[in-house]
């Protein structure tokens, strides 16, 4: 099982790895397949949309299926994608590409969160869920300046062909080594719907939609169109910035993931770290055209801070039964996952809508945006139930 849960990680990683790489790609697809930002916005848009409507079938997948075929299957259709992406011709074909990466992506997450829930105690599931997505965020890493590296040796239809054969690489080995747990004694009954008639839920279901998709906005896209139009970047710049950023977001995955045992909390250890989050987001706001250390460490702290994915899901998880956990994993991944597909391309629209101005004024619409919906999150979360299992 060790072996099987490795080969989840590793495709957890890819997962990662896609979700990012625009923002390090744009330039070469712009000037390659004429793709303008509005275009690279819609095309991770679809990515995170398609990712997100396959959460509900995933989760009925792995409680009645298990984890192996579910994984393995999908997994080995987003290689498919990544090959399309390879031979894109036009800004079309990405968009096809990447929604086709989102459904393989779209288990691997789960898949992992669904064993450790069903083999390892509810005490530990925050632990493990923030250690997974800490040693998955290598893949954000992999996609700042590592990219840019491979980029100028293979180019971006290089890289390409190399990340779908490690994609079907990875998809057999899930088939090979991972084991699916025992099944739950009576059968998986009820549906998800169950799970939408608990009230506690409704009050944490916003964060979780609106804490993911400021971090996941800026690194997987706005970051290279912001740095190039108001600090005139280059591609080295860029993939300077979203390395640092890679990293902050793999420390606050770390960081998270024990601190509902050191203080005894979940509602509040997540409450604050998103509070500091949106304080960031705010400085950003402020400041869009400082530069330099204190722009880059205001984006620093949106992913370090922004990055308690694996807390909110933790603390969902701990009001799902037994019987539901794949769907109940699943559905809070579709919340947060699906918001951040939708505002992909709303602040996509938002960016055509304001441009033609201070170069500056498109990214200030953002950053507010962003500010706005985490706020409304937080306020909202303030009134739930906090639970340790």
């Amino acid at each position: 099982m060790k072996t099987g849960i490795a080969c989840l990680i590793m495709a957890y990683v890819l997962s990662q790895f896609y979700r990012a790489f625009l923002a390090v790609m744009s330039p070469a697809l712009s000037v390659d397949l004429g793709a303008t930002p509005t275009d690279l916005a819609s095309a991770s848009g679809y990515w995170f949309l398609t990712f997100a409507i396959m959460q509900i079938p995933v989760g009925a997948a792995l409680d009645k299926i298990g984890p192996r075929l579910t994984a393995s299957v999908l997994l080995g259709l987003g290689g498919g994608g990544a090959a399309l992406f390879a031979m894109a011709g036009s800004p079309t074909e990405i968009k096809i590409a990447m929604a086709l990466i989102g459904i393989g992506c779209s288990p691997v997450l789960m898949a992992t969160y669904y064993i450790f829930a069903r083999l390892y105690s509810p005490v530990v599931f925050g632990t493990l869920a923030g250690v997974v997505i800490g040693i998955g965020s290598l893949g954000n890493i992999g996609s700042s300046l590592p990219l840019t590296m491979a980029m100028e040796v293979f180019g971006w239809r290089g890289s390409l062909w190399a990340l779908a054969a490690v994609s079907f690489a990875v998809a057999v080995a899930i088939g090979v080594f991972l084991r699916d747990p025992e099944k739950v004694a009576g059968g998986a009954k009820g549906s998800v719907l169950d799970l939408l008639k608990m009230p506690a839920l409704w009050l944490i279901f916003p964060l979780m939609a609106f804490n993911y998709l400021p971090a996941a906005g800026l690194r997987g896209l706005w970051v290279g169109p912001y740095f190039t139009d108001v600090f005139a970047a280059d591609a080295a710049r860029i993939g300077q910035v979203t390395l640092a950023m890679g990293f902050a977001m793999v420390l606050g995955n770390f960081a998270y993931g024990p601190l509902d045992r050191v203080f005894g909390t979940r509602k509040w250890v997540i409450f604050g770290g998103n509070s500091l989050a949106l304080l960031c987001l705010l400085g950003l706001l402020a400041w869009p055209s400082a530069g330099g250390m204190a722009t880059t460490l205001l984006i620093c702290g949106v992913g370090l801070f922004g990055a308690s994915f694996p807390m909110i899901m933790a603390h969902g998880r701990a009001f799902f039964p037994p019987h539901l956990v794949g769907r109940g994993v699943t559905l809070m991944n579709l919340f947060g996952i699906g918001a951040t597909g939708v505002f992909q391309m709303i602040t996509g629209r938002l960016h055509a809508a304001t441009s033609g101005g201070a170069a500056e004024a498109p990214y200030v619409a953002i950053f507010g945006l962003y500010a706005a919906v985490l706020a409304i999150g937080l306020l909202i979360y303030l009134f739930s139930q906090d639970r340790r299992d």
